[in-house]
């Protein structure tokens, strides 16, 4: 019998052992505290500290954000008005003074080089006059232009040399770094002149035949390179090198992570398909497309293997996933073992359970597992689950519960899986393992994802993508609905409510709190009932309904005794009104570019033309041009490029995902050749050598150690 329970400990290690932890040493010296550099006291080590930087390594790895570009060093004589420069000379006379207002104090002094002379300019850097003195030899950058009748050189900032010192803040290519208000972009330029040393000792983890073949500079030249180029080339070359580095070290040790992960168990692989599979698509109400009958195609060749299969499978909002998912359960149904459908939501999971039974009808019985069963409901269905009576079960997470026992659970479908990171798969994964068998698993989501991040955060599976739609499918069309013409939107919708239609008034998360969600919603709908939509039925559902209460009224909304449903974004996913065909999101501006797709998704599921209105106030700025991309496309792969140009990975990736290191310098709207590149080089070395256990990938393995973290390096180790 396969248990959905694990054992204690760390999963596959002897004795359920957890793995060891590892010796760190520092060969290097990157680990050393920022104080022990020149000048870092207490203070200002706190103070880095809490800038997310403790250590040299630390240090190193915060680079630039751009350059100032301050080449245009100038002789006084050549300078001309209104132009900026960087000036050289020797100071002959400090003086201050206080405006006639006595508010701001004014620095002056007498620069010369060996063709003239400026008189320098500050404001409010009184310290200056206990700094500066007669032959202190500066560099200044400014710009020299008339002020109170005679030409001035107001300083923009400035640094004391010896006449051979190397400028840091003033001339040349300068970097800018993140910075903040305690932690200046000036300390952090001072701070990485002590540790060019340190650059120039970096170990380098890619190998040498690697750096040869893709013509690559060592790790330190780079590094050295972007902290201080000669020229932009040199800062061009030395980024895409470690750009190249870290996407590498990130490919490979996501693909190591699914090799080793699939070696430690094996699945039992399905039989041919036979009468089910043949029965289930004869009796379907509609003709699978092109693109789900490749997809399934592509699953198979997994299901027939004793390999794990660890499959994402992604589509566009009404392609058909959950078609070709409820195939493969039955495929499972079919080689005498069980199928579990796994939602995030008791809502989605009814959903799909009422899917499943209606599209199989006697082929599989179908159980639903969720916390609104009785104590006495939920104990025959768990016996049912044992014995094998239930051939498909969905439910929650609940699912993975410990008194959850399967008689042979062949295939686990996790929906919505962009919800969880590369640790929290492996701990679901984990939870269906027994005794070295695994299921297979197809994780499935509605969110479509640009190849970058498919490769980054879903790097570690393997991805089938249903293109297109089920033919008869119209796009939804979305207009966006300002303050001034909200009348205008709510009598459209009122329009097509007297034609019998339902709508959907979606309202925005306030903040984080579910409860004052709910209440939004709430209020909603009573301003709606006693005003715009006072001659039609409103029902509300929110997240705070108790399961059976949130289910009645969905049950409601879908028999067509309620015209206006008012929700929070709980209707994202899983509701599927067919006589639905106007979705109104309030506040769109507040939603992200991917939820506002998967919303517009709700409607459009019959036969009649359907529509998205958003309401919004946003003028400028992201929020319009995520309205913006939403009007000019249906397609939510050209949308999930979008957003991530408009966002950035890191909050189109959400939270930090659990498993997947962090990108110091590549960016994945930027970088996609180099991700693909890396992809194919991180291959290309596994290949060769699967544990990287060769002597010329030991700096490559320490380093993947480094950034995956303990369960990688046991996993290397074992």
């Amino acid at each position: 019998m396969s248990r959905t329970t694990f054992p204690p400990g760390f999963a596959g290690t002897p004795g359920g052992e957890p793995p060891p932890t590892r010796l760190r040493i520092d060969p290097t010296g990157l680990r050393r505290p920022l104080d022990s550099l020149p000048g870092v006291g207490k203070v200002t080590a706190r103070r880095l500290a809490a800038f997310g930087l403790e250590t040299v390594g630390d240090l190193i790895e915060h680079f630039p954000r751009r350059y100032a570009d301050y080449r245009d060093r100038k002789d006084v004589r050549d300078l001309k008005l209104g132009e900026e420069a960087t000036v050289r000379g020797l100071v002959e006379k400090v003086s201050a003074e206080r405006t006639a207002r006595k508010r701001v104090t004014v620095v002056r002094a007498v620069v010369r080089d060996h063709t003239g002379t400026i008189e320098a300019t500050w404001f409010n850097q009184g310290y200056l006059t206990r700094v500066l003195e007669p032959g202190t030899y500066l560099s200044v950058r400014g710009t020299f232009r008339p002020r109170g009748g005679r030409p001035t050189f107001l300083v923009r900032s400035h640094e004391i040399l010896g006449e051979d010192d190397e400028s840091v803040h003033t001339e040349g290519l300068v970097p800018v770094y993140p910075a903040s208000e305690q932690v200046s972009a000036r300390l952090l330029r001072s701070l990485m002149q002590s540790v060019r040393d340190d650059m120039r000792r970096l170990g380098d983890p890619l190998p040498a035949w690697l750096r040869l073949k893709e013509g690559l500079p060592t790790r330190a030249d780079a590094t050295l390179a972007v902290h201080q180029p000669r020229t932009p080339d040199d800062a061009r070359r030395a980024r895409a090198r470690l750009v190249l580095e870290e996407l590498v070290l990130m490919q490979v040790g996501l693909l190591l992570h699914k090799r080793l992960r699939q070696e430690r168990v094996r699945a039992t692989p399905f039989a041919a398909p036979g009468r089910l599979s043949a029965a289930f698509a004869a009796g379907l109400p509609f003709t699978l497309t092109a693109y789900q009958r490749a997809a399934l195609d592509e699953i198979e060749v997994d299901l027939r293997r004793d390999t794990p299969m660890r499959r994402l499978l992604q589509g566009d909002v009404g392609s058909g996933k959950t078609v070709v998912a409820l195939f493969c359960l039955l495929r499972a149904v079919e080689s005498g073992l069980q199928g579990a459908l796994m939602a995030p939501t008791e809502t989605l999971a009814g959903q799909h359970a009422e899917t499943a039974r209606r599209l199989m009808g006697d082929l599989a019985a179908v159980e639903l597992l969720t916390a609104a069963l009785t104590a006495r409901e939920r104990r025959e269905a768990l016996a049912r689950i044992a014995g094998g009576e239930a051939a498909i079960v969905v439910g929650t997470h609940a699912l993975l519960q410990e008194d959850v026992t399967f008689r042979a659970l062949g295939l686990l479908v996790v929906d919505e899986q962009h919800r969880f990171g590369v640790e929290q798969r492996d701990e679901l994964v984990r939870r269906a393992e027994n005794a070295g068998r695994a299921p297979h698993v197809l994780h499935m989501t509605a969110t479509p994802i640009p190849r970058t991040l498919a490769l980054t955060v879903y790097g570690d599976l393997d991805v089938t993508t249903v293109a297109g739609a089920p033919a008869g499918r119209q796009p939804v069309v979305t207009r966006v609905v300002d303050e001034a013409r909200r009348s205008e939107g709510y009598e459209f919708v009122r329009r097509q409510l007297r034609k019998g239609r339902q709508a959907f008034v979606v309202c925005p998360a306030i903040d984080e709190s579910e409860s004052i969600s709910a209440a939004t919603a709430v209020a909603e709908s009573e301003r709606l009932r006693a005003g715009e939509f006072r001659d039609f039925t409103v029902g509300v559902v929110h997240g705070q309904l108790k399961p059976a209460e949130r289910e009645a009224v969905m049950a409601d909304f879908k028999a067509g005794t309620i015209d206006v449903l008012v929700a929070t974004s709980l209707v994202e996913v899983g509701i599927d009104v067919p006589n639905a065909t106007v979705m109104l999101v309030e506040g769109a501006e507040r939603f992200g570019l991917a939820q506002l797709h998967q919303l517009r998704g709700r409607v459009g599921r019959g036969t009649a033309r359907s529509y998205c209105l958003l309401f919004s106030s946003a003028e400028s700025g992201a929020a319009k041009a995520r309205l913006e991309a939403l009007l000019e496309t249906n397609d939510g792969f050209e949308l999930a490029d979008r957003d991530l140009e408009i966002r950035g990975e890191g909050q189109v990736m959400g939270a930090r995902q659990a498993g997947v290191p962090d990108l110091k310098l590549a960016r994945l709207a930027r970088d996609r050749d180099a991700l693909v590149r890396a992809r194919a080089l991180a291959t290309t070395i596994l290949d060769a050598d699967g544990e990287l256990a060769g002597p010329t990938n030991a700096p490559l393995k320490a380093a993947v150690d480094e950034a995956f973290g303990d369960e990688l390096a046991w996993l290397l180790r074992a």
